[in-house]
């Protein structure tokens, strides 16, 4: 795979990029190292993670997805050296005290959550360290507005910045991204560093497939203008846009249980719950399928169609699952198919957003 340069830093990371958010909830560590494994001898050397997962988050495996790939490292020398390697801070608390308590995310708490998880990781170095969500309170996780009543942000981006150049300078951090950011956080963000000399975002990590384009609405320029890249996340939309809820729904006796969507009433919750987004992810697939595609050929070739994904991040439960999307990556779409896309999109929107 041709490496791509993520913003204006040094780091070049493959188009595809593994998630790992499963690991220490749906996937144990035998099931987790074997995926890692078979991600690199397929080309990919791109690992995402967070402090926070697994996930749907729980006090019980709060780290411990960080813990897996750091004995995946310490099992395989040598392999370190080879990854690039990005992980998160979490944002102020949101129903999750064992992270972090208050509304806050002070200088202080980012370089605490970093030596924790270089601890965990089992690493000097952290290639892309990422803030998981904002302080400020954004409308994220499948909420729609801004409200300025909820606005409870404690602490200046600036400060937050300062403490990422304090990693920097310490060799504990290479570059910096932000995740669920807003084209006003991204911006601010490179205008602070440039105005005092601070590390600059690399890229953005927000959610981005066929069911959920908000990215398209103002944050796709902000970020070419000023140089960010983005990385994108749920690209099958919690597994929507595989196709494996089409015909029985995501509840009921017949939905698969092995589905995060299915399995979690937490997540259900959230927008890929929505009965819209299903009906949405439905006519996609049926578009894939007309086509003469899988709708995850369909999903991942979107992905890589579109000029504003610079890496797109997989998640999966099995091998067989990583090799089907590592190859489905490279599905051509062609300017035709992306208008019938856009059709569908013109008259559904963007229903998981």
């Amino acid at each position: 795979m041709q490496k791509i340069q993520l913003g204006q830093s040094d780091l070049h990371v493959t188009p595809v990029c593994l998630g790992t958010m499963t690991f220490g909830e749906q996937v144990d560590e035998a099931s987790a190292h074997a995926i890692l494994s078979r991600a690199l001898e397929r080309g990919v050397d791109f690992i995402d993670t967070a402090e926070m997962y697994a996930v749907p988050t729980r006090r019980e495996t709060y780290g411990a997805t960080e813990t897996i790939i750091g004995n995946w490292f310490a099992a395989n020398p040598g392999v370190r050296q080879r990854v690039v390697l990005a992980t998160k801070v979490a944002g102020p608390a949101r129903n999750t005290p064992w992270v972090r308590e208050g509304e806050g995310m002070t200088a202080a708490d980012i370089v605490a959550s970093c030596d924790a998880s270089l601890k965990r990781l089992r690493t000097d170095v952290i290639d892309l360290y990422q803030i998981h969500w904002p302080e400020r309170h954004v409308p994220a996780f499948g909420n729609l507005y801004y409200d300025p009543q909820k606005e409870r942000s404690q602490t200046p981006i600036r400060e937050q910045l300062e403490a990422f150049a304090g990693l920097v300078k310490a060799g504990k951090v290479r570059a910096i991204g932000l995740s669920n950011e807003t084209p006003y956080g991204v911006h601010e963000f490179v205008r602070l560093a440039e105005q005092h000399g601070l590390p600059r975002v690399a890229s953005v990590q927000n959610v981005y497939n066929l069911a959920s384009r908000f990215v398209e609405n103002g944050l796709d320029e902000t970020m070419h203008r000023l140089g960010v890249s983005l990385l994108a996340y749920s690209p099958l939309a919690y597994g929507l846009l595989t196709g494996k809820y089409d015909q029985s729904g995501i509840v009921g006796p017949e939905a698969p249980q092995e589905g995060r969507i299915a399995r979690y009433e937490s997540v259900r919750k959230l927008r890929w719950g929505r009965p819209e987004a299903l009906a949405a992810a439905r006519r996609y697939n049926q578009l894939a399928r007309d086509h003469g595609l899988t709708p995850v050929q369909l999903a991942l070739g979107f992905c890589r169609a579109k000029w504003q994904v610079a890496s797109t991040i997989i998640g999966v439960t099995t091998l067989a699952q990583l090799d089907e999307d590592i190859d489905a990556w490279g599905t051509g779409i062609s300017p035709a198919l992306l208008e019938e896309i856009d059709r569908i999109r013109w008259e559904m929107r963007d229903p998981a957003n």
